[in-house]
Order: structure tokens, then C-alpha cells, then sequence
């Protein structure tokens, strides 16, 4: 989902499904959370290709898909034309209590302006109606941010914020200012292994990492990437595997 709908962080279907195919593969562990069931309405919240939409769906659910990215959308459509997938902004969302669950995989911490946010999210549901979902939390890629920075600052650049990674007492505080009663939160080391072997955490910082790399010319952020591969080759590429240094904030909340 891009970053607060405004299109910062460019997306590419075709590489997402591919070459980071775990992203959606890890967020099924979500639907049993959720337990979506018949006849309920649920909101995937930042769909991406509509992998777990889907999923939702062959529960027995009625989902929507609602993506920042107009590229994501348009797969999604293609790949399941019997689905409903709208483009929108999580700040914005054009729902009105009209949800029973709002899955969310992977995409809050894209997001700027939480509060805006959970606003929005809170908004879409029905009280009583739950809101799961996972995001990357405190601490999540330090690894890879750090050796990042410590590239960009020999080379005279600074690093760009593209996320927010919370700790589980400020999301969950912040659950709860927004109407929320929460279920279950839970902080979790999940290292994560990468795809195509020797350039997988380049890929992963083409991918994911376009505003980390901030002001960089596009001209010098290859060899910007290779360079932050090799800072981290001893700590995170083993057995030709490049494995990401994955901490993740899963929580259940109830719209009160």
C-alpha cells in the first residue's frame, strides 16, 4: 500500500507476487485470528494483489479489497474479476459502520498519520466488529536500516522515515484513545527469508526500501544497495540465503 495514499513508495505487482510472495503467505496466519464466516461483511485493508482477500472470500465472507496503489488494484482485478477491489486512502477510508472485521496485513506501518487511521478504520465497523492485523514493530529491520544509513552517511546523503514501527504499549494505548478494546497484542521476532538467493536483500531494498534511500540519485542507488548488502553479508547471508531481521506487532482489537 503506499505510504498515506499520497503514491511515495511505488509498487510493481508483477515483483511483489514474486519475489515477496511472503508477505500475503505470512498474513494468512491472520484469518484464523479473524475466523471470518458466512455472511459477514469484512474490509482487507491494503489488499495488494488480493491474495488474502481471496482467502476471505472462499470463507465464506462477502470482502472488499481497498488499496493506496492504483497498480495493485488493477492486479487484483485481473487476477480475481469476481471480487470487489476499490482504490482508497486508510485515512479515508468511504465506509460507514457497514463492516463486521478489518483485516490488515503489512500496510500500517506505511502509514504517517495513525490516528487518522484507526479513525477511519473505527469508522468502517460495526461495534462489536474487529479490527486484526499485523505490522512491523519495534525494532523491525534495524539491521538493514542501520546499514543503510551508515551507507548513505559515508556517501553525504540522510536516510528518509518511510515507516513507523510501534512498540506494543504505544499501539496498544493508542487502539484504545480510538475506541478500541484490545484482544490480544503480540511482539515476536519473525526472521524472514528472502527470495532469488544472492540478490534478495538488494531486491527487498528495491522493493520496500525506495524512500529509506531518501535523496539518492536514482543513478547511485544500485551501487548504494550492493553496498548495504555487503555491510551486512556476515550477520544476515548464510547458505545463499539472505535472511531479513523481521520483528512484527500482531494485535486483535474490538470497535467498542
Amino acid at each position: 500500500m503506499a505510504r498515506d495514499g499520497d503514491g511515495g513508495q511505488a509498487w510493481n505487482p508483477d515483483a511483489y507476487d514474486g519475489d515477496h510472495a511472503f508477505v500475503y503467505e505470512y498474513g494468512e496466519a491472520l484469518l484464523d485470528l479473524l475466523a471470518p464466516a458466512t455472511g459477514e461483511r469484512v474490509l482487507d485493508l491494503g489488499c495488494g494483489t488480493g491474495h488474502l482477500t481471496a482467502a476471505v472470500d472462499a470463507a465464506g465472507a462477502s470482502v472488499v479489497g481497498v488499496d493506496a496503489s492504483g497498480e495493485m488494484v488493477a492486479e487484483a482485478r485481473a487476477t480475481h474479476p469476481s471480487l470487489a477491489f476499490v482504490r482508497g486512502d486508510v485515512r479515508r477510508l468511504p465506509f460507514d459502520g457497514s463492516f463486521d472485521g478489518v483485516l490488515s496485513n503489512a500496510v500500517l506501518h506505511w502509514v504517517a498519520d495513525q490516528d487518522a487511521a484507526l479513525s477511519s478504520v473505527r469508522d468502517a465497523l460495526r461495534p462489536g466488529g474487529r479490527f486484526v492485523a499485523e505490522l512491523g514493530g519495534s525494532g523491525n529491520v534495524s539491521l538493514i536500516v542501520g546499514a543503510v544509513e551508515a551507507e548513505l552517511d559515508e556517501r553525504g546523503y540522510e536516510a528518509g522515515e518511510p515507516w513507523h514501527f510501534p512498540s506494543i504499549g504505544e499501539y496498544t494505548g493508542r487502539l484504545e484513545r480510538h475506541g478500541f478494546e484490545v484482544r490480544l497484542a503480540r511482539l515476536f521476532d519473525r526472521p524472514t527469508e528472502l527470495e532469488d538467493g544472492e540478490a534478495g536483500l538488494e531486491n527487498w531494498l528495491r522493493m520496500f526500501g525506495g524512500e529509506l534511500l531518501g535523496a539518492v540519485p536514482e543513478a547511485e542507488r544500485a551501487a548504494v544497495r550492493a553496498a548495504a548488502a555487503d555491510r551486512l553479508r556476515d550477520e544476515l547471508f548464510e547458505a545463499g540465503t539472505w535472511t531479513a531481521d523481521y520483528r512484527r506487532l500482531r494485535f486483535v482489537a474490538v470497535r467498542e
